[in-house]
């Protein structure tokens, strides 16, 4: 494909022609010579979060649409609407574009948000896909949440299994490798973790408890979570890495990697500070989402991590654990 902006007739065919309109708050939606989107909000508050997926190979589109949304849900906001930049190599075929279309729709269909905007362009400033994705959501004013609310005394709540996000990535970028020591329903396993990206549902739930503090956990996996989210608040924690669930199927990848699963990024785990878990976990079972808790937030600004009796610091978070798998093999 051609270098620079796609031709209007090949962006409303493969780009424009696929978004849907679920949301009567967009009042100005995408279309050839419309650079803006407009939302109507009323009394609740605008919420928007950015960010860029770089380190996968595949599933980019709902990769895209999941990350930027997750951001929303910790704050316990629903996404209305996505503006999404994607810039495609010159070696990018009509038909890699119109399948991140297709992921991003699908997605996007799954959480109610819309599509609202962006930008779709190949440039030779990349060498593979890089999306941008911003997210604007809303949330009513008594229910926001932050990630600097957590208080000492809560217990520290962890949804789904650790690294699961990084598990998944690896496991399509991977197969070829992870099928000398992993048979193939292990490998369909991981792969399928790509559909339980989502932290919108949690999110959501939690706010309405009372949650103090969330933080999705993304890039530095649940220790990074960890650390961000009491940095943010100003206090410490106890963390049982013992406790922290984890499936097997990423335990053989991490090990065959020499990767640690705590430091995986993990989209689809959502870290929820609160006072009292007990009622948060039990309604989030029965949507099908497990909840554990993994620590507790100290008044201290100490972060440590308890294994077996035993206290050492835990690190400040550094470069994601994916990057040492997938990257160099790129």
């Amino acid at each position: 494909m051609k270098i620079g902006k796609l031709p209007n007739k090949l962006l409303h065919e493969i780009v424009i022609g696929k978004i849907k309109s679920n949301r009567k708050e967009v009042l100005l939606r995408p279309g050839i010579g419309e650079d803006c989107s407009a939302i109507d909000f009323k009394k609740d508050i605008c919420v928007l979060s950015s960010d860029p997926i770089t380190g996968a190979l595949n599933n980019l589109g709902t990769l895209a649409v999941n990350v930027a949304c997750n951001d929303l849900a910790s704050c316990g906001a629903e996404p209305v609407g996505l503006m999404v930049t994607i810039l495609a190599p010159p070696s990018a075929k009509k038909e890699d574009i119109e399948n991140i279309m297709d992921q991003m729709c699908t997605a996007a269909g799954l959480v109610n948000a819309d599509i609202i905007g962006g930008h779709t362009e190949i440039t030779d400033a990349v060498k593979r896909f890089v999306i941008s994705t911003t997210c604007v959501g809303k949330v009513k004013k008594d229910l926001m949440v932050t990630s600097s609310g957590a208080r000492a005394g809560d217990k520290i709540v962890l949804t789904k299994y650790a690294g699961m996000e990084g598990t998944a990535i690896i496991a399509y970028d991977m197969q070829n490798e992870l099928s000398t020591f992993l048979d193939g329903g292990s490998i369909s396993e991981a792969q399928k973790y790509i559909e339980r990206i989502s932290v919108l549902k949690e999110g959501l739930i939690a706010a309405e408890e009372g949650a103090s503090a969330m933080h999705d956990v993304t890039e530095g996996g649940v220790f990074g979570a960890v650390w961000e989210i009491c940095e943010a608040s100003g206090k410490g924690a106890e963390i049982y890495p013992d406790k922290i669930p984890v499936t097997e199927t990423t335990l053989k990848i991490c090990r065959h990697y020499g990767i640690d699963a705590f430091k995986l990024i993990s989209s689809g785990c959502m870290l929820i500070t609160i006072k009292d878990p007990d009622r948060l976990i039990r309604l989030l079972a029965g949507t099908g989402v497990k909840a554990t808790v993994i620590g507790e937030i100290t008044e201290d600004k100490a972060r440590k991590l308890i294994i077996k009796n035993n206290v050492r610091e835990m690190e400040a978070p550094e470069t994601d654990e994916l990057y040492k798998v997938v990257i160099k093999n790129t």
